[in-house]
């Protein structure tokens, strides 16, 4: 595959040819292209050399004989008019992470910044009808992950969940990139024509779909391999039982990546999902601390700056500010707390079980 990127615009536009056979897949994409010495020579060669490589049938074979560069080379000529590109597996380019899982796309098509398919990367997944608590709460993480400048934020473009994750990562001056179920050229959902513009021109959005392929309900799922198989973490915000976020969380456990989720109402069906994952033993997130962790970064390297969850009263969030690493004593806290002990205590006691403050010994407190 590596000899097809270097090679001639023909080799390209035949890789991307064969690419396009209906359930060929990267495995045997690269069978054929390395036993014929080429994508060219595999179009061009005997029908039965072909039908007797390893998960090759007869159609198959004669599938590939029926194939001509030229449906690569009108390909090649929709990604230029739209300033895309085409990249093969095996490519320098071609997202690290990605080439590592199972199932790995033969060709990603990429729309804006390439380079940032090689930055570490943490997914956003959740559900489409989310709740005001779920869209707080993916604003703040993801705006907290892509303020440091060192983390991308990987989603799918959907409504809900996805799009407020691409947006607070761009909002923060951060970069995301978004995996689409469609091939660019189509807008889905429509009224998420101003995320794209976005998204090209300060972030990235791929697909293994071909310019003007429209979305249909097979394309989710798979996209769902590649959002998660493009982040070394997956943070699972809101999702309901049947919920497609959680596909991807079991794509990403799969890919042996980590999964977070975020905790919710024990009343909330967009809850429920997450809820489970973290009865399983997923980490709950519960600030971009929890997420950049998991990325490598350690608290004491100042890149990790934990945030005050989005959903604190008045008083918690004072307290959350008073509060730091070194401990302080209850008697401080109640003066920031406005004077009454048993409310800051009560208060105290609630961020404590949250695994968001600790307790130490002669009435001592400081965040986690």
């Amino acid at each position: 595959m590596a000899d097809a990127a270097n090679g001639s615009a023909d080799e390209l536009a035949a890789t991307l040819a064969l690419a396009q056979i209906r359930g060929i897949g990267s495995s045997r994409l690269r069978t054929l292209v390395r036993a014929s010495g080429g994508a060219v020579a595999a179009i061009r060669a005997p029908h039965a050399q072909t039908a007797a490589l390893p998960g090759f049938s007869r159609a198959a074979a004669t599938a590939v004989r029926e194939t001509t560069p030229d449906a690569g080379h009108a390909i090649l000529a929709a990604l230029d008019r739209l300033g895309a590109r085409a990249l093969l597996a095996g490519d320098p380019a071609f997202p690290p992470l990605l080439d590592e899982i199972p199932d790995a796309p033969p060709v990603l098509y990429v729309w804006g910044d390439a380079a940032l398919l090689s930055r570490k990367a943490v997914a956003f997944v959740g559900s489409r009808n989310c709740s005001p608590y779920g869209r707080a709460a993916t604003r703040l993480l993801a705006r907290d992950v892509a303020a440091t400048g060192q983390v991308v934020v990987v989603s799918g473009m959907a409504r809900g969940i996805d799009a407020e994750a691409h947006e607070a990562a761009l909002d923060a001056g951060g970069a995301s990139v978004g995996v689409l179920g469609n091939g660019f050229g189509v807008i889905y959902p429509a009224a998420h024509r101003a995320l794209y513009e976005r998204m090209v021109a300060a972030g990235c959005l791929v697909t293994e779909h071909p310019p003007g392929e429209r979305p249909h309900a097979g394309a989710f799922p798979r996209r769902n391999r590649l959002v998660s198989g493009l982040a070394t973490v997956t943070v699972v915000v809101e999702a309901a039982l049947t919920s497609g976020a959680l596909i991807t969380a079991d794509c990403a456990l799969d890919q042996g990546r980590t999964v977070l989720a975020v905790p919710g109402p024990i009343t909330s069906a967009t809850s429920v999902g997450c809820n489970k994952l973290i009865q399983q033993g997923a980490k709950p997130a519960l600030v971009a601390g929890d997420i950049l962790e998991e990325l490598g970064f350690s608290r004491e390297s100042g890149i990790v700056e934990r945030q005050p969850p989005a959903d604190l009263d008045p008083l918690q969030r004072s307290l959350w500010e008073a509060l730091g690493r070194e401990a302080r004593h209850v008697d401080v806290l109640v003066a920031a707390g406005g004077g009454d002990t048993g409310r800051v205590l009560t208060a105290l006691t609630d961020l404590e079980l949250r695994g968001i403050v600790r307790q130490e010994a002669g009435m001592m407190f400081g965040r986690k």
